[in-house]
């Protein structure tokens, strides 16, 4: 059986995260019955929030919505996620304990002169900074991801940048981003990821990461989205619910992590387990805002430090926190092997170098160890792996791209074009 062939039974997707949202997204659109299948108590996988009683607002690690992102702009309304952006720059702790402050100089003119004499780098290093931006804006995205790539590290060094930049600005803003300090990341993504913050905003939902899938959400008939509802097996064009339930498809997408997805269809000898990178997020509740309200992420150069990076949502967007407190989150790359209350004291410690003796009053309110944070997308791995598995059988996720909210998205577009076209 094959798609095309039945009307009566619909298209079962496993997973509510973005990649299974936005699949069943197009689907609906197109007047395809559609059943997801989550097993969570709520949707969004990866991307989500989660209220604390006295009203903070705390996102599953630190994650932003790029908003040049091609897919996001092909299906999510920014209005009604009322977006909130940061300032396009950050403040960067350097070896030396010194701080600087490096606004983009190609999206704010007035910063140009600051961005030149600002010591992360030597004046070749930041014309080089501006090639590549030109560079990068002279192609599509698509095209960017389907470079050859390299390690960005290796990129970086062969495009002529400094060891000095690399250390004091690459390695903490992007290894911050891709969660790999060594920068060992591919460096088509790198360009594609660098495209995204020249040409648009880094910002977050009023209310939080998960308004995202929310809104994918919402757009789907009522009783579309089953949470609470893990399954077990997958054989043929049926799904095994646990506790025995079965539900017969037209076709079966599984849109879990690879980790799952391997595990669900075992007798597929092509799909392995999924290497991860792992992150740590830290938040605590401040009295007032050490950020001085100005929306820069703060970058951490100093080797040997726990606290990567630094951001105080509740600045961006005042829902964040409750009235009278600010929210802080601090961003642990990596294995550390610490106990919660261990790194608490250690990051605090930390933090007192960079904000002072306030930190000491400073409420931690929760963390999130969160070892499966983003894919590892090595340099010469593929832009896309195959996600047609059989007549009957899709995958989908940005396991099998490259680690984004827009790989998610675009692999769940193409599992539902496959489906449409038959």
């Amino acid at each position: 059986m094959t798609p095309s062939d039945s009307t009566s039974a619909p298209i079962v997707i496993i997973g509510a995260g973005m990649a299974g949202l936005t699949c069943a997204n197009y689907l609906h659109r197109a007047g395809r019955a559609v059943v997801v299948l989550e097993a969570a108590e709520a949707v969004g996988g990866r991307v989500r929030t989660d209220v604390t009683p006295d009203g903070f607002r705390l996102d599953h690690g630190f994650q932003i919505l790029l908003t040049k992102y091609p897919e996001v702009q092909r299906l999510l309304d920014y209005g009604a996620l009322n977006l909130k952006a940061f300032q396009s720059g950050a403040v960067i702790r350097l070896a030396s304990g010194q701080e600087t402050t490096l606004r983009n100089p190609l999206r704010q003119p007035a910063a140009a002169l600051s961005a030149a004499v600002s010591p992360i780098g030597s004046l070749p290093d930041k014309l080089r900074i501006a090639s590549l931006a030109q560079h990068v804006s002279r192609r599509r995205s698509e095209e960017l991801l389907a470079r050859p790539s390299t390690d960005t590290l290796t990129f970086l060094r062969r495009y002529g940048w400094s060891e000095h930049i690399i250390d004091s600005f690459f390695r903490p803003f992007f290894g911050g981003v891709f969660l790999d300090r060594g920068l060992s990341t591919g460096s088509n993504f790198f360009e594609f990821v660098y495209q995204q913050f020249i040409e648009g905003e880094a910002a977050v939902p009023a209310l939080g990461m998960q308004q995202i899938p929310e809104q994918l959400a919402q757009r789907l008939p009522a009783g579309t989205v089953r949470l609470n509802t893990p399954a077990e097996a997958v054989e043929g064009t049926t799904v095994r619910l646990r506790g025995g339930e079965t539900l017969e498809a037209a076709a079966i997408v599984v849109a879990t992590d690879g980790n799952t997805t391997a595990r669900l269809l075992p007798h597929l000898p092509q799909l392995h387990a999924t290497a991860w990178r792992r992150t740590t997020c830290t938040y605590f509740s401040a009295p007032s805002s050490p950020g001085r309200q100005d929306k820069l992420l703060r970058l951490n150069a100093m080797p040997g430090q726990l606290a990567h990076n630094v951001s105080f949502p509740s600045d961006v967007s005042p829902d964040y926190a409750p009235e009278g407190r600010t929210l802080v989150s601090v961003s642990t790359h990596g294995e550390h092997g610490l106990p919660e209350t261990t790194l608490t004291a250690l990051l605090r410690a930390e933090l007192m170098l960079w904000f002072g003796e306030e930190v000491a009053r400073w409420q931690h309110l929760r963390t999130y160890d969160l070892p499966h944070a983003l894919p590892v997308y090595p340099g010469g791995q593929p832009p896309r792996q195959e996600l047609r598995l059989t007549s009957t059988l899709y995958r989908c996720g940005d396991y099998t791209a490259y680690p984004s909210l827009n790989a998610a998205m675009a692999t769940g577009r193409e599992v539902a074009e496959m489906l449409l076209a038959g």
